[in-house]
């Protein structure tokens, strides 16, 4: 397991009975997560101390039975800042696993100015990792909330300046236009969610249409790529499969490496680690 170890401003503290206890900066948040199916091994003194805490609705989506969050606030990682705004459907704006993929990339990127399409991007954690990196990226996301918020995050790092294409789109048709354009990028970060609707009602379904998205934004891979990493949060659809796919669509055009794993975060308490997604990653070395 790849595990984002080296966090300073983010603790996984404790997990227990379908709940993650956690430290985002100076403030104690207490958030569901069906990973943690194990009972009855609250041992952190902080579970009663919660500056907020999510609970889940038996009718679906949830709220924040206890906040006492300001609306926003900042942590780091590394020389990277971040916004966190605590949403009503349990999200705080970033995903701290993810610091091992920064890492990776950051490592990869190294100052080349090369282009980077970050699809399904969220709140721009990655764009800001591969930016501040040094390369040209292209941010695409459906929602412009999000897109609003990845530029506020670009903003806190002093990169608002930085060669940075902000795309409110359907990642797909995005895609397809990018082809028919004959626009190419030097790597791609994907994101893609287990289940959405479209603007008009199309249904993505990530385990019918992942094999066929990889394969439309192979297209898009310059003569000598630099990376592709793909990032799951989908339960059931295992590293290895995404691997599978990496190897046949990617390896096979381009050879080098694919390696896949989950992504997890220590938990302080008990020193074990919570798996908390997969990641398939290709590189030409």
């Amino acid at each position: 397991m790849w595990t984002a170890d080296n966090w300073q401003d983010y603790e996984l503290l404790d997990a227990s009975d379908g709940e993650r206890l956690e430290r985002w900066g100076e403030y104690i948040l207490i958030r569901p997560d069906p990973q943690i199916i194990w009972k009855g091994m609250k041992a952190h003194p902080l579970w009663k101390n919660a500056h907020a805490v999510y609970n889940r609705s038996t009718s679906g989506g949830g709220h924040w039975k206890i906040n006492k969050l300001p609306d926003e606030w900042q942590i780091s990682y590394k020389k990277l800042k971040f916004i966190i705004h605590p949403t009503g459907f349990k999200h705080t704006g970033l995903f701290p696993e993810q610091a091992v993929n920064w890492d990776w990339m950051s490592g990869l990127i190294n100052g080349k100015k090369g282009k980077i399409l970050n699809l399904f991007a969220y709140t721009g954690g990655a764009t800001v990792a591969a930016t501040a990196a040094g390369a040209n990226v292209c941010h695409v996301d459906a929602a412009k909330g999000m897109v609003n918020q990845a530029k506020a995050n670009m903003q806190l790092n002093g990169l608002s300046d930085a060669p940075v294409r902000y795309i409110i789109d359907d990642c797909r048709k995005f895609t397809e236009r990018e082809i028919k354009r004959g626009n190419r990028y030097d790597a791609i970060i994907m994101d893609p969610p287990s289940y959405g609707r479209g603007p008009t009602g199309e249904v993505w379904k990530i385990e019918e249409q992942i094999h066929e998205l990889i394969q439309l934004t192979a297209e898009l891979l310059s003569d000598k790529p630099l990376f592709y990493l793909l990032n799951s949060y989908t339960t059931g659809l295992s590293p290895s499969a995404t691997g599978y796919i990496l190897n046949t669509v990617i390896k096979r055009k381009y050879g080098g490496v694919v390696t896949s794993d989950e992504i997890g975060l220590r938990v302080t308490q008990t020193g074990e680690v919570l798996p908390c997604g997969a990641s398939s990653r290709w590189s030409r070395a």
